[in-house]
């Protein structure tokens, strides 16, 4: 298993990750509308620009890509596993990964949580803050919670000084 940062050969791989997995999983949560609204959000051109930015980190098992999840400051995004390999621990070593990169500079995680996320993150200690409406130009609604983590476990003060985790 490797968990490393993406590379631009990666968009394609991230990009039919994320749709296969926003296909399976949310229309069991959402209209298909705001199912759709995800997957154009996620487009590989954003994909794209989250890797050009050193964002995006993939976790591969035998050199398939698997999972991948995105951190920009202290927000995560894009945390998605083939649905084939969830419950067997790799959206919590990704989470790992990316909240002990945050811990690094700041004391909080931050993520937007789909419902079908909430209670992976709930069991991760992150509570919601906020809840979010957001209404589509066709008058769907997409509900979300925005999620927030204490980090000061991952990383003691002579590490955060260095630079080292």
């Amino acid at each position: 298993m490797q968990y490393k940062k993406a590379e631009k050969e990666h968009v394609t791989q991230i990009y039919q990750l994320v749709q296969d997995t926003i296909q399976a999983v949310y229309p069991k949560y959402y209209p298909q509308r705001i199912v759709s609204f995800f997957s154009e959000l996620h487009s590989k051109e954003a994909i794209q620009a989250d890797i050009e930015s050193a964002s995006v980190n993939v976790l591969l098992l035998d050199h398939r890509l698997i999972g991948t999840g995105t951190v920009k400051e202290n927000h995560i995004t894009r945390l998605f596993v083939y649905p084939e390999f969830h419950n067997n621990g790799y959206g919590s070593l990704i989470m790992q990964c990316l909240e002990k990169e945050i811990a690094v500079k700041y004391d909080t995680a931050l993520l937007d949580a789909s419902l079908c996320a909430v209670c992976f993150y709930e069991h991760k200690d992150y509570q919601t803050v906020s809840h979010h409406v957001i209404i589509t130009e066709d008058g769907y609604s997409l509900v979300y919670d925005v999620m927030e983590k204490m980090l000061t476990s991952y990383v003691d003060a002579s590490d955060k000084a260095k630079g080292v985790y």
